[in-house]
């Protein structure tokens, strides 16, 4: 594993490494890579976008919290958690873009980032005015229409924009996925646990909206998968598990949010610290509880979900496509972003 210097390596001989050691290794390189010769403004700038970095790096294990907007495959809505790949140098992409040439839905959609483009759509719905009522209605329905967060037109700016041989992190559906791209075409990392036993799967190809890519070997050849039906039920795994992720940043960006309005003035430092305990508290309850209503209904669709003993086994390509189409279909009903 090697950063923009090399700076990071794994030691010889290391087959597996823990999330712990990984977090360590990368904690290590932000500590080393302080620059030398800067002024006093820039050396307490760096050490504190590096108090912040350190302070979230846990998150790398389980969800980052970042906000695309859709007018460039590099844009996206400034939090700490972007701090992590401006240290280490990784660019960051996405290609969930507004087609400039649609002007009803570049009007509709404008400079927003993500989260501030639902908010207006639920105020534009609430509105008195026609045409802001319309104009929420071309926004949500930019939104449905591009579930798979993936637009031809933001396809086109990656492959423009992705540098030949340059390695970085596409960000899509909760997802950050290692990205490369070789002789002029995009290709993603294989991680899902579909694919522990295709050793010789290692790339799949970023060439369409909807997923269905090519796999590929380490030199970039040709390989299909050799048992389908394995990597079938690896993906369903990994799908589910994505939804219960998805739940688990939605209730933690909901715990961030406190509303101060009711707490009352003069309110001692003691009274107020039983307050927050007490609020902690019924939230915590309350995410435990969401979290085993999840759990059962993903047992639930893993259940209806199962390929039928007696179902013909039909192509490879029908078996991809089964689990991407509900994927997107839980994608339009429950998946949040960040």
């Amino acid at each position: 594993m090697n950063t923009r210097l090399g700076q990071v390596k794994l030691p010889p001989m290391m087959e597996i490494i823990t999330a712990e050691q990984l977090m360590e290794y990368l904690g290590d390189y932000i500590l080393d890579a302080k620059p030398k010769e800067i002024s006093e403004i820039q050396r307490l700038n760096y050490e504190q976008n590096m108090s912040d970095a350190m302070a979230i790096l846990h998150k790398l294990q389980t969800g980052l919290d970042v906000n695309v907007k859709f007018t460039g495959v590099r844009v996206f809505e400034y939090t700490p958690e972007c701090i992590v790949f401006d240290l280490l140098d990784i660019p960051l992409y996405h290609g969930w873009l507004v087609d400039p040439q649609v002007a009803d839905i570049v009007k509709a959609v404008g400079n927003c980032s993500y989260n501030q483009l639902v908010e207006k759509i639920i105020s534009c719905k609430q509105s008195d005015n026609s045409e802001l009522v319309s104009e929420g209605f071309v926004a949500e329905q930019f939104l449905n229409n591009t579930a798979t967060q993936l637009t031809y037109h933001g396809l086109c700016e990656l492959t423009s924009a992705v540098q030949e041989g340059e390695l970085c992190v596409f960000f899509r559906n909760n997802h950050f996925s290692t990205m490369t791209k070789y002789k002029g075409q995009l290709y993603l990392l294989v991680t899902d646990q579909g694919f522990l036993t295709e050793e010789k799967v290692v790339w799949e190809s970023l060439h369409n909206v909807d997923g269905d890519g090519n796999f590929c070997d380490s030199e970039f050849h040709l390989r299909p998968p050799s048992d389908p039906e394995t990597v079938y039920r690896g993906q369903q795994d990994q799908i589910d598990q994505d939804y219960l992720m998805a739940l688990s940043l939605q209730q933690e960006q909901q715990n961030q949010e406190i509303n101060w309005e009711q707490i009352p003035e003069g309110i001692s430092d003691l009274e107020l610290a039983k307050k927050l305990q007490e609020e902690e508290d019924r939230r915590a309850s309350q995410y435990y509880q969401e979290q085993e209503q999840a759990a059962a209904q993903v047992q639930q669709v893993q259940g209806a979900a199962s390929p039928a003993s007696g179902r013909q086994s039909g192509s490879s390509e029908r078996k991809r496509k089964e689990p991407r189409e509900k994927e997107r279909e839980k994608e339009k009903n429950s998946c949040v972003l960040l």
